[in-house]
């Protein structure tokens, strides 16, 4: 995978190990070069996260790592808000269904990492803050059937 242009300022040596399905690493990177002119600050997030990924098979890919398709629990820990969402691709977003794409910050951000872990994501008014994995369900009938209920705290804004 090549290395993107340009990096957010943020402390690398802290970032979670993250693990990526070898069946959409390929259709991710793609996706991230397609989106560089539009949207550059989550594309390159997206080829960052990439990069430092340790790329696997699909059966070797722990229950509790975020992958497209998984239900994700995160609180953010600047403002203590808790949200429940379902990674997804762009074409599947559904910000009323709490269906997050990969190319917002917070999808970026979220792929590959485990449950537990902690990450940092940067808003659209360049913002840096952190979030932390409460839990991760990847059942895709589950997920899917929940339709990414939250547990009832203000939602933090998935497009930021």
């Amino acid at each position: 995978m090549q290395k993107n242009m340009t990096s957010l300022a943020h402390n690398p040596s802290q970032d979670p190990a993250v693990f990526i399905d070898q069946t959409i690493a390929e259709r991710l990177e793609n996706l991230a070069y397609a989106n560089m002119d539009r949207n550059p600050m989550v594309a390159n997030r997206l080829l960052e996260e990439i990069d430092r990924a340790v790329i696997v098979n699909k059966s070797e890919l722990d229950r509790d790592v975020i992958t497209i398709g998984s239900e994700v629990t995160f609180r953010d820990n600047a403002t203590g808000n808790v949200q429940t969402v379902i990674l997804v691709m762009p074409t599947e977003a559904d910000i009323s269904r709490h269906r997050v794409s990969i190319m917002t910050p917070i999808g970026a951000a979220l792929i590959g990492i485990a449950k537990g872990e902690t990450i940092w994501w940067e808003t659209i008014d360049h913002e840096v803050r952190e979030l932390t994995v409460h839990d991760v369900v990847n059942d895709a009938d589950t997920a899917a059937n929940q339709g990414g209920q939250t547990s009832g705290q203000v939602p933090i804004g998935v497009n930021q």
